[in-house]
């Protein structure tokens, strides 16, 4: 399996903290039958801003570690992108990591509690330059839990989405993990990965969130999704159905 999302590099953001925890994780994800991890460390969120060229040494320094330990894993460079206002400039001069060598996917992570007005025109701008966006966890956002729409029109202006894998299982709660079967339901996402932080409470596992999703949509749906996931690091095309909103339910027929 591969995981997009996943904090592993050490000491750049809240996620591993030392080389010893990258290697703890690494050891996780192994077990938990991931291959490729590609590093998403936050960048311009307002408290980490990890540049390009950091990150790639980063990464190269980090596959050295796990060469040396024989552990079976390949780490990817990348960043998940807050939006910020330079950003189109800085995807023009290539400043900012992709999520795949033919530089069409990047991770694009919106703030936690809005969406900013001008998302569907910075999405626009994103893909007048060939690149598409995946909107990060768009389930723990809390204005698209209460405006699913927010992300419906995202999605339907050609942005995909990625779930956590612990929203779907539960570990976010129950309220994030209803709407994650929505979402799934109303084919509003199109990837899982682990965004994991650390070995202990939020680790780099995939396979039980692949088996809800298949609870939900079937075994076809999670292979899907696990195609989608090879898909993107090998710049391709990602398959996705035709999204449907999602209807909020009316208090007492009043609204």
């Amino acid at each position: 399996m591969i995981d997009i999302h996943c904090h592993i590099l050490p000491g750049i953001d809240d996620g591993a903290k030392s080389e010893a925890e990258l290697l703890k994780m690494a050891h996780e994800a192994v077990s938990d039958g991931i291959t490729t991890i590609i590093a998403t460390p936050h960048h311009m969120n307002g408290v980490y801003i990890n540049a390009k060229a950091e990150v790639l040494a980063l990464t190269e320094h980090a596959n050295q570690l796990l060469q040396k330990e024989e552990i079976p894993l390949t780490i990817l460079p990348s960043q998940e992108i807050r939006i910020y206002e330079n950003l189109i400039r800085d995807l023009r001069n290539n400043q900012v990591l992709f999520l795949d060598k033919a530089c069409k996917y990047i991770l694009l992570e919106l703030p936690a509690n809005s969406v900013p007005y001008q998302i569907d025109r910075l999405i626009f701008e994103i893909q007048i330059l060939g690149v598409t966006p995946i909107i990060a966890h768009p389930e723990r956002n809390s204005a698209i839990r209460e405006q699913p729409y927010l992300l419906y029109k995202m999605v339907k202006s050609g942005a995909f989405a990625q779930l956590t894998a612990a929203s779907i299982t539960g570990r976010f709660g129950k309220e994030i993990e209803k709407f994650s079967r929505q979402l799934v339901e109303h084919q509003l996402v199109h990837l899982i990965a682990s965004d994991a932080h650390n070995a202990d409470t939020r680790g780099p596992r995939l396979v039980s969130a692949y088996e809800r999703l298949a609870e939900y949509g079937g075994r076809e749906l999670a292979d899907e999704f696990k195609r989608n996931a090879e898909n993107v690091v090998n710049g391709k095309g990602i398959w996705a159905g035709e999204p449907m909103k999602i209807q909020k339910k009316k208090l007492f027929g009043l609204f």
